[in-house]
C-alpha cells in the first residue's frame, strides 16, 4: 500500500542565501514565490571548485545578485535545465553569456501532443520556446557537471523536455516530483499518461533523497512518488464517478471533486482534471467531444 500522501509547506528558502544541502550542492532559493511556484524557484549550484549551475530561474536582479555571490568567483562550467518554463529558465541566457558557458538541457520546449481545433495552450505564455541548448542531453546519460558527475533520465509529463538528475544518494526532480504540492499537468504542454509513466521510472531508481526546485526536501522520495501515484489514480476514480452522475464539462467535474477550494486553485484543478480525461479516454473510460465552448464528456 502506498504512503499517505502529506505535503510539506513548512520550508523556509532562505531566500536569496546559499544553502547547503550536501558536500557540493548548494540551493539559492529566488524572489518569485506566488501560487504556482510556493517559495520561489530553487536553483541549485553543483560541485566544489568547479560549478554547474541548474535551473537559473527568473530573470530577476536581486536572484542574480545571489547566484554571483554564491558562486564566488569560482569556474562555471555549464547551466543545466530542468525544463523551459520560464521561472526555471529565464536567467538561462543571460547567464550563459556572461559566464561564457553553454546551456544543457532535453530540447527545444515542444508540446506532448499537437494541438488540436478550437484548442488553446493554457501555458503558452510560461513556456521558454525560443531557448536553444548548446547540448541536448538524452537518458541515462553520464555528464560531468563542474567537479561531480549527474545521471540523466527524462521525466517528461509536466512538460514534454523535463528531465531529472541523479546525484549520488539526491534525485534532483525538478517540479517532476515537489513535496509541497502535486505537480501541474496541463495539456497539451503536459500528458498524463507520460507523467505517471515518469513517476514510475523514478520510483525504480537507487536515489532515495529528492530535491525538488520549489520547496524543502522529500527524505524517502520514492515512497513520497508512490503515493503521488495513488493519489492520481484516485483523482482518476473521482473523475469517472462525476461524470457516471451527470458531470459532462470540466467545470462540472471541477465543482464535484473540489467543491470549497478558492478560484484559482479550482483553475489550476481544472487543467489537470483535463490531463486526467485525455488519459481516460485513451483507456476507454471517458468520450470525449471538443467543441468552441470546451470538452462534453460522457462514459
Amino acid at each position: 500500500m502506498a504512503a499517505t500522501l502529506t505535503f510539506n509547506t513548512a520550508f523556509d528558502p532562505q531566500t536569496g542565501n546559499g544553502v547547503s544541502l550536501a558536500p557540493g550542492l548548494v540551493r539559492v532559493t529566488a524572489p518569485n514565490a506566488s501560487a504556482y511556484t510556493f517559495t520561489g524557484t530553487n536553483s541549485l549550484l553543483i560541485g566544489h571548485e568547479r560549478l554547474a549551475l541548474l535551473d537559473p530561474g527568473p530573470d530577476d536582479p536581486r536572484h542574480l545578485a545571489a547566484l554571483r555571490q554564491a558562486i564566488a568567483g569560482r569556474p562555471l562550467e555549464a547551466i543545466i535545465l530542468t525544463h523551459t518554463h520560464r521561472d526555471h529558465s529565464a536567467a538561462a541566457a543571460r547567464l550563459a553569456r556572461e559566464f561564457t558557458v553553454p546551456l544543457w538541457f532535453g530540447g527545444r520546449h515542444r508540446l506532448s501532443r499537437p494541438l488540436r481545433r478550437f484548442e488553446i495552450n493554457p501555458l503558452a505564455r510560461s513556456c521558454d520556446w525560443d531557448l536553444v541548448p548548446d547540448r541536448t542531453l538524452a537518458d541515462g546519460e553520464i555528464i560531468t557537471a563542474g567537479d561531480m558527475t549527474l545521471s540523466v533520465h527524462t521525466t517528461p509529463g509536466h512538460c514534454a523536455n523535463h528531465l531529472a538528475f541523479g546525484l549520488g544518494d539526491d534525485l534532483l526532480s525538478g517540479d517532476h516530483v515537489m513535496g509541497w504540492n502535486s505537480t501541474l499537468v496541463a495539456v497539451p504542454d503536459g500528458s498524463m499518461a507520460d507523467y505517471l509513466a515518469s513517476l514510475d521510472k523514478v520510483i525504480a531508481l537507487p536515489q532515495r533523497r529528492y530535491v525538488p526546485a520549489h520547496g524543502g526536501e522529500i527524505m524517502d522520495g520514492p515512497a513520497y512518488a508512490q503515493a503521488l501515484r495513488a493519489h492520481r489514480q484516485l483523482r482518476n476514480e473521482q473523475v469517472v464517478a462525476a461524470v457516471s452522475r451527470g458531470a459532462r464539462s470540466v467545470g462540472a467535474i471541477v465543482r464535484a471533486i473540489y467543491p470549497s477550494q478558492s478560484l484559482l486553485v479550482r483553475r489550476a484543478a481544472g487543467l489537470t482534471i483535463t490531463a486526467h480525461l485525455e488519459y481516460l479516454q485513451a483507456l476507454g473510460q471517458v468520450q470525449l467531444s471538443r467543441r468552441p465552448w470546451g470538452l462534453r464528456i460522457t462514459l
